[in-house]
């Protein structure tokens, strides 16, 4: 750190900050114009270590005109949830078992910046629509987890700096927004002043970016990612495009913020801001309450963006207020902001420097869903109806006439509120009270084929629809607590009543699911629901009510009153004085202060969980939910892990915006597939497989997972859905898993052909771990996601960019075709071109593709075999 930059806080006695403003007085450049986001950047190079030549460098790469320039950030801290966070701790835990291998001391493999770990991706919908689904799905979660729940807790006890927050207390986004964030912290320093830094992190969530609505720079990486920075590993970055989003207007009466985020999520995505920090800015931010700015930071996977940024207003600090933070921290968040730059005035001020900017208007959003199977398919409540017909028809499934009873195509089997997307936003959560008392009072009830639940984000949900009266009306229509945690909307939203499931399997139908989650893919929400739409809050209380997907809600009845009266969903929404009254008056400090004291890192159940002693783990063979991982000795197994890229078979070939829910293992474990028959023949009742997420920690029921989707599309075996491929000279049609044994057995590397966006969604690392341990050698795709990209760097494998105008459809790619890559491993470069010759049966095609490593660490871990092998190399070497 650059000594000389250290001055007193304005405002702030006692406090030093690394002043921005300095920076250009010391001949170290402006730093004035650039966007916020940067400016947060900015200051982690001023205060990193390196010479005074380095750290200019280093603000240099900050400028536009240097775009892909490597920037070193060190997050500060780091967020993980069970379902990423448990493969990242047997890989940690595995790490130890090979350092004391290789004859040094297991204890080096220890966090060097703090992590919370929250447990909120285990609970499942398993009970819903009483009144002690609570309950049941809490002794449920801790019944079926408790291997999970017991590794988790000995992680706990045997790594510095790891923080739990066991299950049941909320869903790590809201936890992080109502508690862990501080927005600015200090760090002590010896003799001296204490120090006023930014809040930075990353989060093994794609969600992470939620904190951006406070103005801290966060957001979602892989696990492997994750693994390097916890264990202090350096980080580069390529300089991103920086894209201003000025908001203005008001939102109208009648609209959401969830509305909103789905207009803003349709036209980022449309703009093309994959990879980009899109920061907002201008007079309409002001106008937002920082619950609808993290309603719109959460979606930031969604339209692609690596971060979703806000500056830190009034509204901040308001907000800070209201969820418990004390008088003199909030002071010091007012202060730094100010000082450094961070800080917007209501009228928005003048606009730093982006490298693209546009313009939002709020008062051009319309009630809206999004889907049938993409979170960036915006569609207006007129346009539902229609938008489910295409989707039948694309399925193959003839429109039926409206149905006037019972359950049928397009009918909605499940209706949940959840997600820390929706429920942090209390203005939403109240409306969809108010909604439902409304609708009960006009004798309305939720149809009986609908599964409905509610699964707040944090305790405070509760405590605020208690104290307003709402909770009775919510539940008189199904909507009764089910648990604290992330269900539905990652897929755990549990078994379909058996009526109503065997309904659906016997008749083929095309049912839907109505939530107010972040994510609707294929396959993603349940495996019997073809189409999944994401909603308010209230609008799904109102498709709970009407119960298919084919009424237009905006001009056909919600549903017919005892008296036969048609009641319009007009007639039971909501006022918008009526939500800001309700929301004033029961949405207060006192409840936060209640639900995070110091019990939230514990539960009676939690303490209860036995953990065995030692700094190794002792990892049962028997397990079927942890194990060691595959992946820290010097081989993975995968075949042809040498420098020959010649001879590559197709493994897969896909179309557009294949999805980590498409690749990694996820949803239920049915017993007919690779990975349910390996449980049972473990022996585990075929009634109790359970699902992915679970058993996230054990390799091998992961591997026989990858792309396990019942409506994934494979263009090698035309015409056909689900886990199917085919391998050269053999007329069957084989899973994935099977048919990569085949190929390894013949020495066989492989590829995966793709089109566009390959890899979007959650940050899954077993959507390239998996791949790495089927034997892929490089993955060809017209463009990546960027975590997704990360991730196969992360394993060793190439992420080929398609040239510009090759379709990978046009590549007609079929089973006996074979790559040539002329690449060698061991002379890589950014961006560097690879030829690349497919071989045909007659024929021979060349292009030239582009390897998708954007900074020097990049190249480092592809010539070095992965991160994870570097990892311990490092460690080795600093034990000597």
């Amino acid at each position: 750190m650059l000594n000389d930059l250290v001055r007193p806080l304005p405002g702030m006695a006692g406090v030093d900050h690394v002043s921005l403003a300095q920076a250009g007085e010391l001949d170290l450049g402006d730093l004035a114009e650039l966007p916020r986001s940067l400016l947060v950047l900015a200051e982690g190079i001023l205060r990193g270590p390196g010479s005074r030549e380095q750290i200019r460098d280093g603000l240099a790469a900050l400028k536009p005109e240097t775009q892909g320039t490597a920037i070193p950030f060190q997050p500060g801290r780091a967020l993980l949830q069970d379902f990423m966070g448990i493969p990242l701790m047997t890989d940690l835990a595995s790490m130890r078992d090979a350092l004391v291998a290789r004859g040094a001391d297991a204890l080096l493999v220890q966090p060097r910046i703090p992590v919370d770990f929250v447990v909120d991706h285990s609970l499942v919908a398993a009970y819903a629509g009483r009144a002690d689904a609570r309950m049941l799905n809490r002794q449920f979660e801790m019944e079926h987890n408790a291997e999970r729940f017991a590794f988790i807790k000995w992680c706990q006890k045997n790594f510095d700096g790891l923080r739990v927050i066991p299950p049941g207390r909320g869903i790590m986004h809201q936890v992080n927004l109502e508690w862990l964030a501080s927005v600015v912290r200090t760090v002590d320093r010896p003799m001296m002043a204490p120090l006023a830094v930014p809040d930075t992190m990353i989060g093994t969530d794609s969600h992470t970016t939620m904190v951006n609505a406070l103005g801290v720079l966060g957001w979602g990486v892989g696990g492997l990612e994750a693994e390097a920075a916890i264990l202090g590993m350096p980080s580069d970055m390529a300089r991103p495009k920086v894209v201003g989003v000025r908001i203005e207007g008001r939102l109208a009466p009648g609209v959401t913020a969830t509305d909103m985020v789905l207009h803003l999520t349709q036209m980022l995505r449309r703009l093309d801001v994959v990879g980009a920090f899109v920061e907002f800015h201008g007079p309409g931010v002001s106008a937002l309450p920082v619950a609808d700015r993290a309603t719109i930071a959460n979606m930031a996977p969604e339209f692609g963006a690596t971060c979703a940024y806000f500056p830190i207003d009034a509204g901040t600090l308001s907000y800070l207020a209201l969820t418990g933070r004390d008088s003199r921290h909030i002071d010091l968040v007012e202060a730094y902001a100010r000082a450094q730059g961070l800080w917007q005035d209501s009228d928005g001020g003048s606009a730093p420097a982006f490298d693209e900017n546009h313009v939002f208007h709020l008062d051009a959003v319309e009630p809206s869903l999004a889907g049938p199977v993409r979170p960036q398919d915006r569609v207006s409540l007129p346009q539902v109806p229609a938008s489910f017909e295409r989707r039948m028809a694309e399925i193959g499934v003839a429109a039926p006439t409206k149905p006037h009873g019972g359950i049928d195509h397009g009918a909605v089997v499940i209706a949940a509120i959840t997600s820390c997307t929706n429920t942090s936003n209390p203005a939403v959560m109240i409306a969809a009270g108010l909604l439902a008392r409304n609708a009960v009072a006009r004798g309305l009830r939720a149809k009986p084929w609908v599964k409905t639940s509610l699964s707040p984000g944090s305790r405070i949900v509760t405590d605020y629809l208690d104290e307003a009266g709402l909770t009775p009306a919510l539940e008189a229509l199904g909507f009764h607590n089910i648990g604290y945690g992330c269900a539905t909307c990652n897929g755990n939203s549990g078994a379909l009543p058996p009526a109503v499931a065997e309904e659906v399997r016997s008749r083929d139908l095309c049912v839907a699911a109505v939530l107010s989650g972040n994510r609707n893919f294929e396959g993603r929400i349940h495996p019997q629901v073809k189409a999944a739409y994401l909603a308010s809050p209230p609008l799904v209380v109102a498709y709970a009510i009407t119960g298919t997907m084919h009424v237009d809600l905006s001009s056909e009845p919600l549903g017919i009153d005892p008296q036969g009266k048609p009641v319009m969903l007009a007639d039971v929404w909501p006022s918008e004085d009526e939500i800001a009254a309700a929301v004033h008056r029961h949405v207060r400090a006192n409840l936060f202060h209640g639900a995070y004291d110091s019990r939230i890192e514990s539960t009676r159940a939690w303490e209860a969980l036995a953990t065995p002693p030692g700094p190794q783990f002792p990892w049962d063979p028997a397990s079927t939910f942890i194990g060691p991982s595959p992946f820290v000795t010097e081989s993975s197994g995968a075949p042809g892990r040498g420098s020959d890229m010649t001879g590559l078979r197709p493994l897969l070939v896909l179309g557009h915006s294949i999805t980590t829910d498409h690749i990694s293992p996820n949803g239920a474990i049915r017993p007919d597939c690779p990975a349910g028959q390996h449980l049972i023949a473990s022996g585990v009742e075929p009634g109790k497989l359970g699902n992915y997420g679970a058993r996230r920690g054990n390799p091998a029921v992961c591997l026989r997972g990858m792309f396990d989707n019942r409506l994934l599309e494979n263009h090698l075996v035309p015409g056909q859905r689900g886990n199917k491929t085919r391998v050269a000279g053999d007329e069957d049609l084989l899973p994935v898993f099977d048919a990569a044994q085949r190929h390894r057995a013949r020495g066989t590397g492989c590829v995966i052909v793709a089109g566009r966006n390959y890899g979007a969604g959650s940050s899954r690392d077993w959507a390239a771990k998996g791949v790495a341990l089927l034997g892929v050698r490089a993955v060809l795709a017209q463009s990546f996601e960027r975590i997704h990209a990360s991730n196969l760097v992360g394993m060793g494998i190439l992420p080929l960019l398609l040239p510009d105008g090759l379709e990978a459809a046009s590549l007609d790619v079929q089973a006996e075709d074979s790559f040539d890559l002329d690449v060698d491993l061991h002379a890589l470069a950014m961006d560097m071109p690879v030829p690349v010759t497919l071989r045909r049966r007659d024929t021979v095609q060349q292009f030239t593709a582009r390897l998708l490593a954007r900074t020097e660490a990049d190249i480092a871990l592809l010539e070095g075999g992965g991160l994870l092998p570097t990892l311990l190399d490092q460690l080795c070497r600093n034990d000597r």
